[in-house]
């Protein structure tokens, strides 16, 4: 390892993210101190608040990374035949992410600050709906861009739903296939639904006042 006047602050604030992310996969986000970090990297305390503002500034950016890494995963699936087919493959890819990476996953939506988030991460959020927003609006043209939007984001409550549940309770391979069948379940079911509603809703006359 490089000396400490060798490191630049943006080499010393990627050492930190690396030593948070290798701390919350081997021990979890519960065992994630400054200190623990600082002895992982060889600096002081000091120094890892001359990159980041505060705990939670740090805790926002490795949240941030794992978001980054998940919509990698997702935009990189190829697409399918058809937008049902490519919808099932993204909630699939979710819950394998979500397995693989649990702490990392975990992390992401149970440490929350009671301070505003950043507008740098809520567009990292907003990027992993868009994902499959789009693919709603392909789906029902014919709904409108907020339909499909609400559409899109009520179905992946429901697939985090099916990853919590599964996922808490250290599931084993046959966990997995079993939560694997639940989402293609969920997601058929849903995409099937709306297709016959999302229509009526379009042509449906408002109400009179």
């Amino acid at each position: 390892m490089a000396r400490r006047s060798e490191h630049s602050q943006e080499q010393i604030k990627e050492m930190v993210l690396v030593a948070a992310e290798t701390i919350v996969v081997e021990d979890g986000y519960n065992a994630l101190t400054v200190r623990k970090i600082a002895m992982e990297i060889g600096y002081t305390v000091g120094s890892i608040y001359m990159v980041f503002a505060n705990m939670n500034d740090l805790l926002t950016h490795v949240k941030g990374r794992t978001l980054d890494e998940l919509a990698k995963q997702l935009t990189d699936c190829v697409p399918s035949a058809s937008v049902e087919q490519h919808i099932l493959t993204l909630a699939e890819t979710y819950l394998n992410f979500a397995a693989q990476h649990f702490n990392r996953w975990r992390m992401i939506f149970d440490i929350q600050s009671e301070e505003p988030q950043p507008e740098w991460y809520l567009q990292k959020v907003e990027q992993m709906f868009a994902i499959v927003e789009v693919l709603f609006i392909q789906l029902t043209p014919g709904s409108s861009q907020e339909q499909s939007r609400l559409a899109a984001r009520t179905l992946w409550s429901g697939v985090h739903g099916i990853c919590i549940l599964s996922l808490t309770a250290k599931p084993q391979v046959s966990d997995i296939e079993a939560s694997k069948l639940s989402v293609d379940l969920l997601v058929q079911t849903f995409i099937h639904g709306w297709k016959t509603l999302a229509p009526l809703q379009v042509n449906a006359k408002p109400p009179e006042k």
